[in-house]
């Protein structure tokens, strides 16, 4: 039985869910999604029928979160109880590390729970925080997809993510002598893209909460 029960109103599938990841996965990155925890299965299921015109915003929950977010206030420490309610550390967390944007670009993957390397690029001479975090994603993917793992996998950029959904990158870094490598590295990200499926979940480390990603570098631009 689940400690906490999250009801999603509007997110990518409405209804209950037993745990965070399962309900991250529907309203990370979705501007007007609406959710909200609750301590048992039947109060969940009440509020969902409800709706959320009653209950969201009524103390905790989606809301809370996203408050803090906007305001840029400091998240409130998770306690380990909490921690592990909401955070999938059965998974691998990337990121990137940058000395000018554009600059030199490195990345890595770490697991989640124990904080050790699993791989790690770079530095690549030129290239842009945004494409690093793209290259570390599906880095990631393919990694997962050789040792047979349905891992979810967390990344602090929603730029990145957005691109790995629509395959697409969207950048104003030139194409030249100076950016040929991480380029190639893109290129050859976006055909992996194209011809393989993967059942892993990618999504938003949410770093106004949780504190930064584990993969964090600890250096910003």
């Amino acid at each position: 039985m689940a400690s906490k029960y999250y009801v999603v109103w509007e997110g990518g599938a409405p209804g209950v869910y037993d745990s965070w990841p399962a309900c991250q996965a529907q309203v990370s990155g979705r501007k007007d999604a609406k959710y909200k925890s609750y301590a048992s299965k039947k109060e969940a299921e009440t509020a969902y029928r409800e709706g959320w015109k009653k209950h969201w915003g009524q103390g905790g929950g989606g809301k809370r979160a996203a408050a803090a977010s906007k305001s840029g206030a400091a998240a409130l420490p998770l306690t380990p109880a909490q921690a592990e309610q909401e955070i999938d550390f059965d998974s691998v967390s990337v990121d990137v590390g940058t000395r000018g944007n554009p600059g030199p670009v490195e990345y890595r993957g770490v697991d989640t729970r124990t904080g050790d390397v699993l791989f790690e690029v770079g530095p690549v001479s030129k290239g842009t925080n945004n494409l690093g975090e793209f290259l570390a994603i599906v880095h990631a993917l393919a990694y997962l997809k050789r040792q047979g793992s349905a891992k979810t996998i967390y990344s602090d950029s929603r730029t990145a993510l957005k691109w790995v959904k629509q395959k697409e990158v969207v950048t104003t870094l030139p194409r030249d002598a100076s950016t040929q490598e991480i380029w190639e590295l893109v290129d050859r990200a976006l055909s992996w893209l194209k011809v393989n499926a993967y059942p892993n979940k990618v999504l938003k480390w949410e770093t106004e909460r949780w504190g930064e990603v584990k993969a964090d570098y600890g250096r910003k631009g």
